[in-house]
This record gives structure tokens, C-alpha cells and sequence, in this order.
């Protein structure tokens, strides 16, 4: 489905067009679009605007809507939207409004990036006698190693009484990703630390602690009464990590035997040792504990954190099929108590 915007746009698109029937070759579009043929059958080929015909002989021939979602694509591209997004958005998948958000922040923190390496830039234009050195100074002043991230992290968590109630043996877990993909980062660029600079400026706010403890809601009902140790624990979430992610790589759908499997299990993992399987209440938590973590503060995180790492980037999508996969189940069973 389109959004409303997209729809009008559409609309007065195939309007303009001399047929609203008529179709075009790939040649054609080329030219129409001002873009190249190649682009348009990557496109084809990549699932993402697939021409609505083709001739006898098996060419390619695309309608006014077809040429609408071939201008929308470049037009996003042009606006840095990766692949991904753009399929997203185009299905009406993902909101336009947050979709936008997103872009928002991300091309922030690369304004910030391109801002510290002008200012750098400037600085070592008054060192010219070792012009060079001075660079290299001020780029490893501002970029943290491993360790001084570990060690930051760590006293923001103590400062903030963030585990408070929380067992030592389950902090790790619950830091798991952030700590794996976002603090041992072992390549940064300018753009990442710009991103991981405003990260710890996050960190210091108040309002997102505040909002950090209240997504521990789901964990404090795992560790009351764990169904595993949290060694094990550890890696059965990493396991359903790497499942999610190959099954968003495949498309699959929220209701897929592949992603109800995942939800399946992932309800297992995080139902305490009373419980015999998976149900509607934890289902129900489950989705709480999602809508916990769409703060405006807590959403800029993940995007800062995604800018760092592409892998976190990766489990944030994951994460989300995994949240289409819960709601899709509760919709599921509630139409199937209404049938009885």
C-alpha cells in the first residue's frame, strides 16, 4: 500500500501520461527517467520495481506506475536511502513519516562527521611545517580505543544505577549486542565517532536513562526466574540473532513457518522456568517491552548505534521482522478465538 503523498504524486503522474495504457521499453524508460539501463535492470532484478509486462520475445516493458516507482527510487537514492528502505517504503512496509525521521538523523550525525573533518582540515592548514602529523594528532585525540569505550560505558552504568536489581552474572547479556558489535568496534571512521561522540552525549541525558531502565521490564521477568544459566542464555539469543537476520536476508514474511519458529523460540527463551510454553501473556509483554524501546531518545540510539555498526544496523532489522512476527501471531489467535 502507498501512502496518500505517494498515491497524489502517483496519480498526477500517470494523468500526465499521453496513454495511461501505454507501456515502454527499458530503452525508453532509460531515457525518460535519466538514468541508465543497467540501473533500471538492477532494479529488476533485485525484486525492487519489476516491469508490470513484457513482449513476446520476453522484453521488458513498463507502465506509467512502473516509470512513478522507478523516479521514486532514484529520487531516494539521491536522498542516501539504501536498498532496503526504499523496498520498504515503496510496500508501505515502513512509514513514510518515520522513514523520513530515520534519514533525518542519519544525514545529521554525517553533517556532524563532515564538520569535525573540515574543522580538523582547517587546523592543520596553520601547522603546514608537519601539516601531516598534526592530522594524525588530532584524528587519534578523537577517536576512543576499545578500552576506553568498555571503560565509559561501565561508569555510565554504575553513575546511573542502571543494574540495580540485576544479578552480575546477567549484565553482560543484557549489554550482549551493544557491547559486541557498538563498544568493540574495531575500525571507526570519522563518520562513527562523530556518531559514537553523540552517543555518550546521549548517555548523559537523564531522560534517556530513564527510558533505558523501562525497556529492563522483559529481562527482569526472564531473571526472576530463569529458564537457563545466562552462559547458556547468551547463546541461544545469539543463535535466534543469526537466524532472524538470515531470514530477514530471505524476505521472509512475519508469518512464515521460518519467523513463527523464531518467535517460538524466542518466547521460550525469555519465559521463566514456570512456564511450559509460549503464550498469549508473554506474547502481550513481548510487545510492551518493544513499544518501551520507540522513545525519541531511545530510537536515536539505535540510529547512532547502526551508524557505528553496520552489524548493529543488521539486528535492528532482524529485530523488527521479529516484532511483525509477535504481532503477526496475536492477530493470528485472536482470529482464531473469534472463529470458536
Amino acid at each position: 500500500m502507498y501512502s496518500n503523498s505517494s498515491m497524489n504524486s502517483q496519480k498526477q503522474f500517470v494523468s500526465e501520461s499521453r496513454d495511461q495504457g501505454a507501456t515502454f521499453t527499458i530503452g525508453e524508460v532509460a531515457k525518460i527517467i535519466g538514468s541508465k539501463v543497467r540501473t533500471i535492470r538492477y532494479y529488476h532484478e533485485i525484486g525492487l520495481v519489476q516491469p508490470s509486462s513484457h513482449t513476446e520475445g520476453g522484453h521488458r516493458l513498463y507502465s506509467a506506475e512502473d516509470i512513478w516507482r522507478l523516479k521514486l527510487t532514484i529520487t531516494l537514492r539521491y536522498l542516501d536511502y539504501g536498498i532496503d528502505e526504499i523496498s520498504r517504503i515503496i510496500s508501505g512496509e515502513l512509514p513514510v513519516e518515520k522513514a523520513l525521521d530515520w534519514q533525518i538523523e542519519s544525514l545529521t550525525a554525517q553533517v556532524t562527521a563532515l564538520t569535525n573533518m573540515i574543522a580538523i582540515l582547517h587546523q592543520a592548514k596553520q601547522h603546514q611545517e608537519d601539516s601531516l602529523r598534526y592530522v594524525y594528532n588530532l584524528v587519534h585525540k578523537k577517536t576512543l580505543s576499545i578500552e576506553k569505550r568498555k571503560e565509559f560505558i561501565t561508569e555510565k552504568m554504575e553513575f546511573s544505577n542502571l543494574f540495580d536489581g540485576i544479578p552480575p552474572e546477567w549484565r553482560n547479556p543484557i549489554l550482549l549486542f551493544f557491547n559486541k558489535y557498538v563498544v568493540h568496534q574495531p575500525k571507526t571512521s570519522a563518520k562513527q565517532t562523530a556518531a559514537w561522540q553523540e552517543l555518550q552525549d546521549l548517555m548523559n541525558d537523564s531522560q534517556f536513562i530513564a527510558d533505558l531502565k523501562n525497556v529492563e521490564l522483559l529481562f527482569a521477568h526472564v531473571i526472576h526466574k530463569p529458564r537457563y544459566n545466562s552462559a547458556i542464555w547468551t547463546k541461544k539469543l545469539e543463535n535466534i540473532q543469526k537466524r532472524l537476520n538470515n531470514a530477514w536476508k530471505q524476505k521472509c514474511s512475519p508469518g512464515s513457518k521460518i519467523v513463527q519458529n523464531i518467535v517460538d523460540d524466542m518466547a521460550m527463551l525469555f519465559a521463566n522456568s514456570e512456564q511450559s510454553g509460549p503464550k498469549g501473556d508473554f506474547f502481550h509483554l513481548f510487545v510492551k517491552y518493544c513499544e518501551s524501546t520507540q522513545t525519541k531518545l531511545l530510537e536515536r540510539c539505535n540510529t547512532l548505534c547502526a551508524i557505528i555498526s553496520p552489524q548493529y544496523h543488521q539486528m535492528y532489522k532482524g529485530n523488527h521482522l521479529l516484532n511483525q512476527g509477535i504481532q503477526w501471531k496475536l492477530q493470528h489467535q485472536k482470529s482464531s478465538h473469534t472463529d470458536h
